[in-house]
């Protein structure tokens, strides 16, 4: 088993780097890779998901919601990725440039005075501000840097899911963007919630994979979805981020149970890669990630690394369109 992240590496051409989204979410292409033969079964349309649905089927969904998280402050020199809210008027956030961020330093953001109060692990800051941040007046989208453009109007509405309610997530859990509410409506599921931080998009930077310090994001899971995971004959993450909550969870469940009947909620670090037996996850949908990710090894970690990367070969040859607005692959 190799440890080596160039062997996470594939070729894409930036054609098929996905900008924007399609004109109709569920417009999107599937690309089916079947567990127990390692092999490509069939090149679909998502609209075609439904035909995947097996008796005593829970496919679950994440509902976070992404905030406008980007600001830029009032001096137009730097900027803020607000990660996560510490208190009423406080956030972590990270900063550009770093060293325009010292403890002590003043700034301000639509007129509301604040200050650097810590910098903590990763290099984070903890910002203070005299009053609450309005992100929805002052922010934007933390939209992924490989699209290579700026937040558009559409992009409002479309990198959310239409099943998003908790605000948290600095990144869209791109699996789910591809469902219409008459597609959901069709399919048996339920939600958990897991805030995605922008730590989830970045790849692997040290040459052996076991090195890598994997970032922590807040998740909920409830009792009700727990229970409904506990008696299903099949889970489908619908999502990386899904795969993450369920097996960072299974390590906590009681013999006989998937999940721990009560739920859980708090924070994971979970690095799913190979080789991995996974606890509560039967089958995934997902996007097609970057090279050298973290996302592209659990999904090597569930199909195995060498059926994955012959899969992201044929998508490429077959066109798809990668990345958050891209196209998926429903992997069973």
């Amino acid at each position: 088993m190799s440890h080596s992240t160039r062997d996470y590496d594939y070729p894409l051409p930036d054609g098929l780097i996905a900008s924007h989204p399609p004109a109709d979410r569920a417009a999107s292409r599937m690309l089916v890779l079947r567990r127990a033969t390692g092999r490509v079964a069939g090149h679909r349309m998502f609209r075609d998901i439904r035909e995947y649905i097996e008796p005593g089927d829970l496919w679950l969904f994440n509902d976070t919601r992404v905030i406008p998280a980007r600001v830029i402050c009032d001096d137009g020199k730097s900027e803020l990725l607000c990660l996560d809210r510490t208190g009423p008027t406080t956030w972590r956030c990270l900063v550009r440039p770093g060293k325009r961020f010292k403890p002590g330093r003043a700034l301000a953001v639509g007129g509301i005075p604040g200050t650097v109060a810590a910098i903590v692990e990763n290099g984070d800051r903890i910002i203070e501000w005299e009053s609450p941040v309005d992100l929805e007046k002052h922010g934007s989208l933390a939209l992924p840097d490989y699209m290579g453009r700026a937040e558009v109007a559409a992009d409002h509405e479309r990198y959310q899911t239409v099943f998003a309610r908790h605000e948290g997530a600095v990144a869209a859990p791109t699996a789910g963007l591809h469902f219409t509410p008459e597609i959901l409506a069709g399919i048996p599921h339920a939600f958990l919630t897991l805030h995605v931080g922008v730590g989830t998009f970045r790849p692997v930077r040290v040459d052996d994979v076991r090195d890598h310090v994997m970032h922590t994001e807040r998740y909920r899971l409830s009792a009700a979805t727990a229970a409904a995971i506990n008696v299903a004959r099949r889970v489908v993450a619908v999502g990386t981020t899904v795969a993450r909550v369920l097996e960072a969870v299974a390590r906590l469940a009681p013999a006989g149970c998937r999940v721990p009947p009560a739920g859980h909620a708090g924070e994971t670090d979970i690095f799913i890669r190979p080789p991995y037996e996974f606890r509560a996850t039967d089958a995934l949908l997902t996007n097609f990630h970057l090279p050298r990710s973290t996302l592209l090894m659990l999904v090597s970690a569930l199909a195995g690394r060498e059926a994955t990367l012959a899969a992201y070969h044929e998508a490429v040859a077959e066109q798809y369109r990668f990345y958050s607005y891209g196209d998926c692959m429903l992997i069973v």
